[in-house]
């Protein structure tokens, strides 16, 4: 039975599917991603009723034990039934990068492969399937001093104000990070202020992971913008109704962990949190929860348009499952599954 945060070896679901024995090296691995609230997680676990599939998630707070509402995660059952992977897989103090998840990802394919199975990524942490589509730069380590230097600066003139100083450095490393991500801009002034070059031009000379992989990919996109909104504020406000608030205040209760660590980060456990420290009423944490919610799926609509790999599928339009079903069988066909 496969667990959440299962090891490569793990069995699961599908261990009386039939599989190829020897494992297939060139078996596609298939992609899933879309913005936050268009139902992946939904659409994953329903091929893998027909397809001998185990997810790989892709997400950047699914990875956290204890951070449950807040994040959807897939309910115990489903997760007994579709071999899930990447899950409850860190204490919510520690912190799981990028790299670190492009070497876990990696090493899940291979085993994932060599038990005959599929391998689907899911999530929506487009950082995540950047680093594993186009590599990761090799960066210089973070300097400390550098990095207080920008936070003063952060401090005395604000984080937009600094984004505007990326964009004349790098514009196109800022066009990606939006004005109020202060982890993400100070990393990358870090890096223009060590090396002299713009993080998006070491980026540019890195490779795939994958290698020469075969990969189908597709994303959720909604054409009715406004359906997309309406959801997502039902869904938040459903979490606080199932107990939302509390989860929060129990990890806001520990000694060990605080605002800053990015598990924190989190949309929804932010705001919250800052609820709990008396920084705003609740009706206002739940109001600035949804706002960042909506904005998170903006973002990520913004980058789903800048990757022509991936293929758009509107997750509310009738029979849209079913004919995304027979394109996924389709493209496995002709990828030699």
């Amino acid at each position: 039975m496969t667990t959440r945060g299962a090891a490569p070896g793990a069995s699961g679901a599908h261990d009386d599917a039939p599989t190829s024995g020897s494992g297939r090296e060139d078996a596609p691995v298939l992609l899933l991603t879309g913005p936050t609230g268009t139902g992946k997680t939904d659409w994953a676990a329903r091929l893998a009723g027909e397809l001998p599939i185990e997810i790989i998630s892709v997400d950047s707070a699914l990875v956290y034990r204890g951070l449950d509402i807040g994040t959807a995660k897939p309910p115990d059952a489903l997760l007994r039934r579709v071999p899930h992977h990447l899950i409850d897989i860190c204490e919510p103090t520690e912190t799981y990068s990028a790299g670190r998840f492009v070497e876990d990802a990696v090493a899940l394919v291979v085993a994932i492969r060599e038990r005959g199975n599929i391998p689907m990524l899911v999530g929506g942490t487009l950082l995540y399937f950047r680093a594993l589509l186009r590599g990761i730069a090799p960066l210089p380590q973070g300097s400390a001093e550098v990095r207080q230097a920008i936070d003063d600066r952060a401090a005395r003139e604000g984080w937009p104000a600094l984004h505007a100083e990326l964009s004349r450095l790098d514009p196109r490393a800022a066009a990606r990070i939006h004005p109020t991500d202060p982890q993400r801009i100070q990393r990358a002034l870090e890096v223009c202020y060590t090396t002299g070059r713009p993080i998006s031009e070491l980026q540019q000379s890195t490779r795939s992971a994958l290698g020469q992989t075969p990969i189908a990919a597709w994303a959720l996109v909604p054409s009715d913008r406004t359906a997309l909104h309406a959801r997502l504020e039902q869904r938040f406000r459903q979490m606080m109704a199932q107990g939302f608030l509390d989860e929060v205040r129990g990890l806001h209760s520990r000694s060990d962990l605080t605002a800053a660590h990015p598990s924190m980060r989190a949309v929804g456990y932010r705001q919250l949190w800052a609820h709990l420290d008396g920084e705003t009423t609740l009706d206002e944490a739940v109001r600035r929860g949804i706002a960042a919610t909506r904005q998170l799926a903006k973002r990520q609509m913004t980058w789903i348009r800048s990757e022509p790999q991936f293929e758009w599928v509107d997750p509310f339009a009738p029979g849209a499952f079913e004919r995304w079903s027979v394109a996924v069988r389709t493209r496995l066909s002709r990828l030699g599954r």
